[in-house]
């Protein structure tokens, strides 16, 4: 996603304007303004002239500078006034304002690795711990023993955080650990006071912010860590809150709300604001947090789909990983449209989202007798009588062209339509509450939310704002022909409060962005699914449980759902894993997760699709559903080193100077030891064939024994139509801990089949199974 602006708007002017004037006059007035870049150098070439890397960093932007004028001084003549960055841990470089002249000499500069234009990310927006079985007695017991010695710290990258929140309490907490080095930054509305040994970092990033957007609003936005909007204190909450009993919305979801790792600290990095998530920022928090002391980041960001030497989140993620960091990232809400993943990259662990046995059913009955049951979390005052039926009306037409009424946008409805009378809506183009807002203000009675064809049967439930009730795409359309055919419609609407023991759960929610990894077939992604849908965790002070202007309510616990909800789901039980095994790199806790994920749901049958009603596969659910038990004793582990990636990044064909973005020196070249990116030692198996019809790929796999030092590993390997599967050997012997064996699985074409074939391939010693998904796919001939 670069920066679209162009040098020459105003060209035909300056073009007359350079008959009569000095080309120099005009230059100035007709450029376009700087934009913010991301500058990554190669630190070991720094000249010996300089001191210390800042000071080669404003050199650099001094020697690119546009010539001013003779005898004029602008703001933009000191490169240190320009610099809105300097980044030194994770990455290392700068971000700086430039035009687009200057960074074209930029990226010629010496020492300049890459330049990447200033992007905008956006936010993927307890009963989760008991429905993955984490139970409070087995969570307290992995901190029980030696807890100083394995203090884990979660840093979460998001909107800030409202300490006040019981979740954040430090009771029964020690002291800070000894080797944190971040700080708690104070601000309006937020002092050093508001951290403790719970939420033990907060600090803010908005530089590249204001570069790009102007000064942040101080009047309606807190230049402080503090959370106005919710997101950051619903994802931390999520990750490690701390035990709150008798939490609900509206009582809702009632019962002890916590975090997947409650014992764990959370640093907060505020990187989002109203205008958006500015990569220069981002890449600024990542870069402090690494230096901070984080042992586990939670980024529920994603944007476009950039190569891994254009990204820099991933570029910045690699030098987390680097630092024995693991980073958990959501992969976005663009579901069910295939290949729309985002943060693909193979060091970065991407999580999908599933729902819950947990549901807020609601029930719409027809004057024709008819009931559907639908989702609501609607609680208010104001309620229809679940006795007295109500004039139904729905003013969309039987043209397939949206009409603005039938989507009840706002100024669509009018209070002689609709006054007294429940209303259908359309999902679609505005927030699903904001809906109900109109349909409230033109003296609707209540409304149905109906989903059309882009969310078929999945529901999401809602706090609305009054009586509403959210249906499926087949019976909104029922409702609907009944609203258009009846001569006089009618409608109830009742509440059925929390129902537990849903089945089947979990399913895949249609919202979870799916693969196949469009920059990498063979890296296969998403890499897990976690809880994402209906997650209730803490809430700002600040904000409606809507987040409406509009809505006056405000709650300690709001419901959510996204895979920004399932991606703290993930960074938490990696705390727990860490806290658990503290030696353990980000890539063994990586394939703890997805080795042990199951793919059945509790009826026994394979996981759904909420989109399709059919089997998900692992495009939808990567290797499967998280299973934090089992990934605490996995048995064996993949384990995937820095120059593994490096080698990874070889096949993929970067240059020399691309590569240097990951490498962050001129000194490390490729050594060839891959022949493809499945070479790869991912815990996941994604063969590409390219050739017809005889092909044969083989890969290899190394695996580290984690388990019992003497132990014996039998192979299961699922069958497949268009191809053979031998993999050798079939059984691995260990004899001691952390033993490395190797073995090769050869894939050989029966049948090109015209889409993908998935299976699994697992090793078992009895108590241990060790999954990988296996997935083949035949691509058409050139």
């Amino acid at each position: 996603m670069g920066s679209s602006g162009t040098r020459w708007k105003a060209l035909p002017l300056c073009l007359a304007l350079v008959v009569a004037l000095q080309l120099q006059a005009c230059l100035p007035a007709c450029a376009a303004p700087p934009k913010t870049y991301i500058v990554q150098m190669a630190t070991s070439e720094m000249p010996s002239s300089f001191d210390f890397h800042h000071e080669w960093y404003a050199s650099t932007v001094k020697s690119v500078s546009s010539v001013q004028l003779e005898g004029e001084e602008e703001e933009g003549d000191d490169p240190y006034a320009r610099i809105v960055y300097n980044y030194e841990t994770a990455f290392h470089g700068f971000a700086a304002k430039l035009d687009e002249e200057e960074a074209e000499r930029m990226a010629e500069a010496d020492g300049v690795v890459t330049v990447l234009p200033e992007t905008v990310l956006q936010l993927h927006t307890t009963r989760s711990p008991d429905f993955l079985g984490i139970s409070p007695e087995i969570s307290d017991s992995i901190w029980s023993a030696g807890l100083a010695d394995h203090d884990v710290v979660v840093g979460v990258l998001d909107t800030g955080i409202w300490p006040e929140s019981p979740s954040f309490g430090d009771k029964g907490l020690g002291p800070v650990p000894a080797k944190w080095k971040g700080l708690c930054q104070a601000g309006r509305g937020f002092t050093a006071a508001n951290c403790n040994r719970k939420v033990i970092g907060a600090r803010i990033f908005y530089n590249g912010y204001e570069a790009s957007s102007g000064p942040i609003n101080e009047t309606t936005e807190l230049k402080s860590p503090r959370d106005q909007d919710g997101h950051g204190t619903h994802t931390a909450a999520t990750a490690a809150g701390a035990p709150v009993p008798d939490a609900s919305l509206f009582g809702y979801a009632r019962g002890v709300a916590r975090g997947m790792a409650p014992r764990a600290r959370v640093a907060a990095y505020k990187v989002c604001w109203a205008g958006g998530c500015f990569s220069s920022d981002i890449l600024a928090a990542v870069d402090r947090a690494v230096a901070d002391g984080v042992d586990v980041l939670s980024i529920s960001l994603g944007g476009g789909g950039s190569p891994y030497y254009r990204d820099s989140l991933a570029i910045a993620s690699f030098g987390a990983m680097q630092m024995g960091v693991f980073v958990a990232c959501s992969g976005g809400n663009a579901g069910p449209d295939p290949i729309s993943l985002t943060n693909l990259s193979p060091w970065i662990t991407t999580v999908g989202a599933s729902t819950m046995d947990r549901d807020f059913p609601a029930t719409v009955t027809l004057g024709s007798g008819a009931n559907f049951t639908g989702v609501s979390l609607y609680k208010g005052r104001r309620s229809s009588s679940s006795q007295e039926r109500y004039p139904l009306v729905y003013m969309g037409g039987n043209s397939s062209i949206p009409d603005p009424r039938s989507l009840c946008l706002e100024g669509t409805l009018q209070s002689h339509e609709v006054a007294g009378k429940i209303v259908i809506c359309d999902r679609g183009i505005s927030p699903r509450v904001q809906k109900g807002q109109v349909v409230k203000n033109a003296g609707g009675m209540g409304m149905i939310l109906a989903n059309t064809a882009a969310n078929g049967e999945e529901l999401v439930a809602d706090s609305h704002l009054l009586p509403a009730v959210a249906v499926g795409e087949s019976e909104g359309i029922a409702a609907k022909k009944y609203s258009k055919t009846s001569p006089k419609p009618t409608a109830t609407l009742s509440f059925d409060g929390t129902k537990l023991g849903i089945r089947p759960s979990p399913v895949v929610a249609a919202f979870s962005s799916r693969g196949p990894n469009f920059l990498t077939l063979e890296i296969l992604k998403p890499d897990v699914i976690a809880p994402g849908v209906n997650i209730l965790a803490a809430w700002s002070g600040d904000a409606s449980p809507s987040s409406l202007s509009t809505d006056r309510r405000r709650v300690g616990f709001n419901i959510l759902s996204g895979t920004s909800m399932s991606c703290p789901h993930v960074a938490g039980v990696a705390a727990l894993i860490k806290a658990s095994h503290p030696d353990w790199s980000p890539a063994k806790i990586k394939s703890a997760l997805m080795t042990t994920a199951y793919v059945h749901d509790n009826t026994y049958r394979s996981l759904k699709d909420a989109a399709t009603g059919k089997a998900s596969t692992p495009f939808d659910h990567g290797a499967g559903h998280i299973h934090p038990l089992r990934a605490l004793n996995p048995g064996l582990v993949y384990d995937i080193g820095q120059d593994d990636y490096l080698e990874f990044l070889c096949v993929e064909n970067l240059t020399p100077m691309q590569l240097r973005a990951f490498t962050k020196n001129s000194s490390r070249t490729c050594k060839h030891t891959f022949t493809s990116p499945g070479d790869l030692n991912y815990p996941a198996i994604s063969a590409v064939f390219a050739e017809q019809p005889t092909a044969a790929l083989s890969v290899r796999r190394t695996v580290t024994n984690v388990g019992p030092p003497s132990s014996t590993y039998h192979v299961k390997v699922s069958e497949f139509k268009g191809a053979d599967i031998v993999v050798e050997p079939s059984t691995l012997h260990f004899t001691s801990s952390n033993q490395k064996l190797t073995y090769k699985v050869t894939m050989t074409t029966k049948t090109a089949q015209k889409a993908p074939e998935f299976g699994a391939l697992s090793w078992s010693d009895g108590v241990h199974i060790v999954r990988s998904p296996l997935v083949l796919t035949w691509l058409p001939p050139m």
